[in-house]
């Protein structure tokens, strides 16, 4: 059986430019899109004979607003994976879409094509909450993109939410989950607002601009947890649930640490033991590209020890979690003190072992970031024990 290979194309249009994002995306660039594709073409091509022996079992167009890009380029890019790449016959194909750059007659052509999954962005079902983030939608456009999307035959949709938003109440928040649920979604991801630097969201909160606090994105966080279990989503990482046999394989491929490899300007690859970036400039990529120049933004080959960190660090988002023996086989690392750190975790109820794995409950989740760190911090005093002696039997005795 080949190994598995996952592939992500970044799309960086957008038809405008939503106040929280900091996503590498353009809006008002439509008139670059024919060249943007001659690049992702001769770059994808360039590329497949490195995944010789590597079977893709995941394609992922993301963004930017991918369903803006218009469902041709999408079909060609699709067209040229299935021609050059070892195209798995089950392949996860996931294209993500704003619901006012879709309909009947796209989602249909994009089925054809091969796409299975569809991710939403729908935020909110309240129009206010939606026009104060900038976004180019309704939620009633939303739900007319789930039903043209069901009558595209689509049976597997995921839906976009964000918490936390500017005047958003308790209530508000629970309005939103009840409307996305009688929608019917296979799988649900729901994000707390995050206030990123250089963002127009940024710019108003520094002016005064109010959010709810962390009190009260908390108290959001673990009803939706709650509600969502309720309804059959199982939650399986820090912000995504999904009915059984729904979770998305190819975000799974970032947090289980497997291989991926991507095209488009700021996207990221971890590809050969080596993890790499291409430059964040949509003219410096399509130059580079087509006219034979630089477009690795930067490139590291992976040590185990980087690899240690990041089992501890991606697994914990999951609720898989880790597992004693799957860390000293894979990382030759002794989990002793780990474990150690797990247990008091567990009496604040903040992890929990089943079958000798340990993974964070959803109130860890909400400090995942601190209990994390401190789980790196004992990794690291382990190694630097583990690599001492080594370095000291290889000096001289002193006289």
């Amino acid at each position: 059986m080949a190994d598995k290979l996952g592939i992500y194309i970044h799309i960086p249009f957008c038809r405008s430019k939503c106040d929280y994002c900091d996503f590498y995306s353009l809006a008002g660039q439509e008139g670059r899109m024919d060249d943007y594709q001659k690049a992702l073409i001769t770059h994808m091509k360039e590329t497949a004979p490195q995944t010789r022996g590597l079977q893709i079992d995941t394609v992922y167009f993301g963004g930017g607003t991918p369903s803006f890009y218009g469902e041709k380029r999408l079909r060609e890019l699709l067209r040229l994976i299935s021609k050059r790449f070892d195209l798995a016959k089950d392949a996860e194909i996931t294209v993500e879409c704003n619901p006012d750059s879709v309909d009947l007659k796209m989602l249909q052509a994009l089925r054809r094509a091969g796409v299975n999954r569809l991710s939403l962005g729908v935020q909110s079902a309240c129009d206010q909450e939606l026009q104060c983030l900038h976004r180019p939608h309704t939620f009633e456009q939303a739900v007319e993109a789930v039903k043209a999307a069901r009558a595209a035959k689509f049976q597997n949709i995921s839906l976009d939410l964000i918490y936390g938003l500017p005047g958003q109440t308790m209530e508000g928040w629970q309005n939103t989950v009840e409307q996305v649920l009688a929608l019917k979604p296979e799988h649900l991801s729901c994000y707390g607002l995050k206030v990123e630097p250089g963002t127009l969201l940024d710019y108003r909160v520094s002016r005064g601009e109010q959010l709810p606090d962390d009190d009260d994105q908390a108290d959001m966080y673990l009803w939706t947890v709650d509600r969502l279990a309720q309804e059959g989503y199982r939650q399986y990482e820090i912000s995504n649930f999904a009915r059984s046999g729904f979770q998305s394989r190819h975000n799974l491929k970032y947090w289980m640490g497997h291989p991926y490899i991507s095209f488009g300007p700021g996207a990221h690859s971890d590809f050969g033991g080596r993890r790499y970036s291409f430059v964040q400039d949509l003219e410096g990529y399509i130059s580079g590209v087509l006219g034979g120049g630089a477009v690795i933004d930067a490139s590291d080959l992976i040590p185990s020890r980087e690899r240690g960190s990041e089992y501890l660090m991606l697994r914990l988002r999951t609720t898989r979690g880790i597992e004693e023996w799957e860390y000293r086989r894979e990382f030759f690392l002794n989990f002793d003190p780990i474990e150690q750190k797990l247990e008091e975790y567990e009496r604040q109820g903040w992890a929990e072992r089943h079958d000798r794995r340990w993974h964070l409950t959803p109130k860890g989740f909400l400090v995942s970031n601190q209990l994390i760190g401190d789980l790196l911090a004992i990794q690291e005093e382990a190694t630097l024990e583990k690599t001492l002696p080594r370095l000291r039997q290889g000096r001289p005795e002193e006289a």
